[in-house]
C-alpha cells in the first residue's frame, strides 16, 4: 500500500501574500516530480493542507516540507503527518 502524507499549512499572524507565488512554485515543482496528489486551500483563508505522495518516509516528508517557501519566510506552521487513507 502506498504511503500518503497529509502536510496542514497555518497561517500566523502577520502572513504575507508576497510568499504564495514562491509556495505555488514550490507545489509545482513536487507535482512534477509526481510526489504531489492534492493541495488546497481552507475557505476560511486560515491556511490550507496538501498530500505527498510516492515518498519513502515521514523524515523524507518533514524534508521536504523543510523547503516550501512558506516554512522558510516563516509565514505559517506546517505538521505532516502519515496518513492512512482508504
Amino acid at each position: 500500500m502506498q504511503k500518503h502524507y497529509l502536510v496542514m499549512a497555518m497561517r500566523k499572524p502577520g502572513f504575507s501574500d508576497a510568499v504564495v507565488q514562491p509556495h505555488r512554485d514550490f507545489l509545482a515543482g513536487l507535482r512534477g516530480q509526481g510526489k504531489l496528489l492534492l493541495t488546497g486551500g481552507f475557505a476560511d483563508g486560515t491556511g490550507g493542507a496538501y498530500i505527498l505522495q510516492h515518498v519513502e518516509s515521514l523524515d523524507e516528508a518533514k524534508a521536504l516540507v523543510a523547503r516550501d517557501p512558506l516554512v522558510l519566510q516563516d509565514a505559517s506552521t506546517l505538521t505532516v503527518h502519515e496518513w492512512n487513507t482508504h
